[in-house]
């Protein structure tokens, strides 16, 4: 059941937050619940889940408001009573967001975690609506710079995160990274390192209005390694749902 796999990973995050003397309170997880339908999405939810991210914006986008739907009628009496309500999910896009989507995104979507051009990030502040809180924004790095893998390049995130940070409408949370399957253990803890040397000097450089306190990496093969060297948000999909 989802419920009792959602619980196996987060005693995996607590084990790996004790293993390397950090609070478990400081790690977030993100259930990634793509090409699944919104009954999964309800069935976390009533484990007590809370934020869920989707690769493909319009299926995204389908979800959010079948699920915000399920749990509106659910408030309102229509379903049996639970402990859900309409506020309870929250939404990230973790996909890539080509310019003819951003007014999906910005318009359904409470974080972006890939942005990674700042014509992306001008679209986005452009068309979140008012009657919104900010978005809330991690920018994606390729952090071990893999040939298939979206992201700014390292050498550019600060520049990049200056200018985001200074847009309407949009809050700069911090990095998101998606390197390469590592080898071991050791070898997965390296990279994860880059990200967060990277995430502590942009930070350390004083050139943001509020610091980031966002730092996303980790997936269900190695999201032992990624707390291990200092994520504060892991997106597991596949250990919460099953496979694809």
């Amino acid at each position: 059941m989802i419920v009792d796999k959602l619980q196996a990973v987060r005693d995996r995050i607590t084990t790996a937050c004790v293993a390397c003397g950090r609070d478990p309170a400081g790690v977030r997880l993100l259930a990634v619940s793509k090409t699944f339908g919104a009954e999964a999405v309800l069935a976390a939810v009533a484990g007590g889940q809370r934020a869920f991210g989707e690769n493909y914006i319009q299926e995204g986008v389908d979800k959010i408001l079948a699920v915000r739907a399920a749990l509106e009628s659910e408030s309102d009496g229509l379903r049996p009573p639970g402990s859900r309500d309409a506020s309870a999910s929250e939404w990230h896009c973790i996909g890539p967001v080509q310019s003819n989507k951003t007014r999906l995104v910005a318009e359904h979507f409470d974080w972006v975690q890939s942005v990674d051009r700042l014509k992306i990030a001008q679209r986005l502040s452009e068309q979140r609506p008012s009657h919104l809180p900010p978005l809330q924004v991690c920018l994606q790095v390729n952090i071990d710079g893999g040939a298939t893998k979206a992201g700014v390049a390292p050498q550019q995130a600060q520049a990049l995160a200056v200018a985001v940070a200074g847009l309407p409408r949009l809050q700069l949370r911090g990095l998101m990274s998606i390197p390469e399957p590592a080898p071991d253990f050791v070898a997965a803890c390296a990279v994860h390192q880059r990200a967060r040397d990277l995430f502590d000097q942009i930070n350390q450089a004083g050139v943001l209005p509020r610091p980031m306190d966002t730092l996303s990496m980790g997936m269900t093969a190695d999201l032992e390694a990624a707390i291990h060297a200092g994520s504060t948000m892991v997106r597991v999909g596949t250990a919460i749902f099953g496979g694809r």
